[in-house]
């Protein structure tokens, strides 16, 4: 299986669906089992699915950036999947389409299903917060960067794990929206690590994956 490689499957509503999905070298799932991380993008990365318009995710800098320059970042057997959202829509209306997308991709490298996390930047922060609410039994952990969502529907988020991140002069998407989502979170009994940074504007994505051990954390929690 290379390396990094474009994946398109049919979903419903959009019709079909393309992303990119890196493995490790030498992965042959057929004989090993590995954690899947599903990177989404922001609002600026939105395109037709084409293999131009793919690397849109990939110079972004979120997570998918560091595993298609090294798909053996850090020494992780881990494998990435990043759909590529439709320009005009936005992930938050597809909400199934998306999971659909991610479900098939999953099956496609025989992931380790006690180990799906879910991560996203912007757009992609708030479509974290909106699925582990909407399918709180699938995902192993979740890290929303300068995201947002709907806390009342926060009852859903009980044992789950996150680590949330936001800076407070985002002048974009605002922290309060990040903080009413922990705070909702830890008071349905989520598991919650929440970092926040003063200087980062809406980029809060870069020390995130870059500067912590996020990526590590992603890999290592299990359901």
């Amino acid at each position: 299986m290379e390396s990094v490689f474009r994946y398109e499957t049919k979903v419903d509503v959009l019709g079909n669906l393309a992303g990119i999905i890196t493995t490790p070298k030498g992965f042959d799932p057929a004989k090993e089992k590995l954690p899947v991380i599903v990177n989404l993008h922001g609002a600026g990365e939105r395109g037709d699915g084409s293999p131009e318009q793919l690397k849109r995710i990939l110079i972004q800098q979120g997570l998918a950036y560091y595993f298609w320059n090294d798909p053996d970042y850090k020494g992780l057997r881990v494998i990435t999947v990043s759909p590529q959202c439709p320009q005009d829509m936005f992930w938050t209306h597809l909400t199934f389409p998306l999971m659909q997308w991610i479900e098939s991709a999953v099956a496609l490298v025989n992931g380790d299903r006690n180990r799906i996390s879910v991560t996203g930047l912007s757009m992609g922060g708030y479509a974290t917060w909106d699925l582990m609410c909407t399918f709180p039994d699938y995902f192993s952990c979740g890290a929303p960067v300068c995201g947002g969502g709907i806390p009342g529907l926060a009852f859903n988020l009980k044992g789950q794990k996150i680590w949330a991140f936001h800076s407070i002069d985002d002048s974009i998407v605002s922290y309060k929206y990040s903080l009413d989502m922990v705070t909702a979170a830890r008071r349905n009994g989520a598991s919650i690590n929440f970092t926040t940074y003063d200087k980062y504007d809406h980029g809060s994505w870069t020390p995130a994956y870059r500067d912590t051990n996020l990526i590590e954390w992603l890999v290592e929690q299990s359901k």
